[in-house]
């Protein structure tokens, strides 16, 4: 029945056009389709198993919804949860769920599910890329089918945005083990088809419980190299690409009508990381003398052509909290070689560095590597697919160095897992973060976090190197897409094409 009056509207706006003696095809020029262009190409499409960033860049907020969502203004606003309320002690949460919710399998949403991925998610063997969102649920109680109830262990003052990530998505019980390669979920849009090596297809979910999209189908299109990226630009191949990797050529769309350049931010610190747990790198010195032969400025000049902003320590520069610690470890060759030398590395080293496809990774670590030769420390680069960057460095804790931006937000919190890849422990750091959590007034919570940040800059875990800018181009009439990128996503469910 819909799609026969959809026909029917389309006829009749037709016939209107023609009596107002219009072309035909200026009452249907408005286009239903978007052609996405990404860089890389997501392992999986499972949310809540694994780490990729191009994971939430396909399916966050498009296919997969949380209890709460981040818009792009960074702010926490409902999503299957309608409304919450929080206890007097800060300890439970119980959330009302939206009525008449659908999974795209046309299975029911309640109250089961969310304690399903709730449990699940911090589950002793989950595989929950971000685990220690979840750590302070002490349970997870279905009241009745529209109520839930979580209790905490202890306070978390991030707790609705933490429940926010894509990481923290509801799924059924019956699907969830196939979302690696065919998600469903309850969002506006629909997953069609993956064509490996080349898309992800998409389609507007007509049962969808909100504001339905503007748009009946979404394809995202994978191109590595970024001079395949410029010229599918160029030929409107694609209609848009939010985090456009040639940014050198940036100019020569914005002297172009047909496109539109947005320059916003991110939540991506990019870092040169270093294995704390490593000879010679568990010897502060050896790291501090690599944060003082890097000239941040240099790394951004060369591989983002000037976009990127400077930081000191693992903070979005943007964040109110934010504390500028770039002159602590000044570009400073002698004094690098000086500790070096001081650490018994007079001779020099020969060191690892393992990159990850994006062009930061690669065209920085180009940059590095002539950087840290100037100081006698001989980096032999090995040039890494995704698959493997997260199996050596990131799970494995198989590497020297690498370099890579951590696009989740507000995740200074990393520091604090001994299990992590930099395999940094700081009992002192530790009491921050339990500080932290266990805190939920504004401005002791921002003492808190620039405590975190000088603690990890005072001990040189790794080389902050830059902010990592979102530079965007896309068709000018596309609008409601995001200049900014509070979270990974390519959120699409507000865009729509302009007459």
């Amino acid at each position: 029945m819909r799609r026969a009056l959809g026909k029917s509207l389309g006829l009749a706006a037709l016939a209107v056009a023609l009596l107002a003696g219009l072309a035909p095809h200026a009452a249907l020029a408005a286009r239903t389709d978007v052609t996405i262009g990404m860089q890389l190409e997501p392992p999986n499409l499972d949310p809540t198993g694994g780490a990729a960033a191009a994971i939430d860049e396909v399916v966050y907020a498009n296919v997969f919804e949380g209890l709460t969502r981040i818009g792009a203004d960074g702010s926490v606003l409902p999503a299957l949860a309608a409304s919450w309320d929080i206890s007097d002690d800060g300890l439970v949460y119980t959330f009302n769920l939206r009525d008449g919710v659908t999974f795209h399998d046309g299975t029911a949403f309640d109250a089961e599910d969310v304690k399903f991925s709730l449990d699940r998610a911090r589950a002793e063997d989950s595989t929950n890329a971000q685990k220690a969102l979840f750590a302070a649920i002490d349970s997870v109680e279905a009241v009745d089918a529209l109520t839930v109830k979580v209790t905490l262990s202890r306070l978390e003052g991030a707790f609705l945005f933490n429940i926010g990530w894509g990481d923290a998505v509801i799924v059924a019980q019956e699907t969830a083990a196939d979302n690696a390669t065919r998600p469903v979920g309850t969002g506006p849009f629909m997953f069609s088809d993956w064509v490996q090596g080349d898309r992800v297809e998409l389609v507007r979910n007509p049962d969808y419980w909100g504001k339905p999209a503007q748009l009946e189908k979404a394809t995202f299109k994978f191109i590595s190299d970024p001079t395949a990226a410029f010229a599918a630009v160029m030929a409107e191949d694609v209609d848009a690409f939010p985090i456009f990797p040639a940014t050198e050529t940036l100019a020569q769309f914005e002297a172009d009508p047909r496109f539109s350049v947005v320059v916003g931010s991110t939540e991506g610190e990019t870092i040169l990381a270093i294995n704390n747990g490593r000879a010679p790198f568990d010897d502060i010195k050896v790291r501090q003398a690599l944060a003082h032969a890097i000239d941040r400025q240099a790394v951004i000049d060369g591989a983002m052509f000037g976009y990127g902003t400077p930081i000191g320590t693992h903070f979005a520069p943007h964040h109110p909290a934010y504390v500028d610690l770039t002159s602590q470890y000044p570009y400073d060759p002698e004094r690098a070689r000086a500790l070096l030398a001081e650490a018994g590395h007079g001779d020099g080293l020969t060191v690892s560095l393992k990159l990850p496809p994006p062009s930061y990774a690669r065209r920085g670590g180009e940059i590095i590597q002539q950087q840290l030769a100037a100081i006698g420390v001989t980096a032999e680069i090995e040039n890494l697919e995704w698959a493997q960057w997260i199996a050596e460095p990131f799970k494995g804790k198989d590497y020297d160095l690498t370099i890579v931006s951590h696009t989740e937000p507000m995740d200074i919190g990393i520091y604090a897992r001994d299990d992590y890849y930099f395999d940094y422990h700081s009992d002192a750091f530790k009491a921050i973060m339990t500080e932290l959590n266990n805190t939920t007034d504004p401005a002791r919570r921002t003492e808190l976090f620039q405590d975190a940040q000088r603690r990890i800059t005072d001990d040189a875990v790794n080389v902050f190197l830059f902010e990592l800018a979102k530079a965007g181009v896309w068709n000018a009439k596309l609008k409601g897409l995001w200049a900014n990128a509070p979270v990974q996503a390519n959120d699409l469910t507000g865009a729509y094409w302009e007459d």
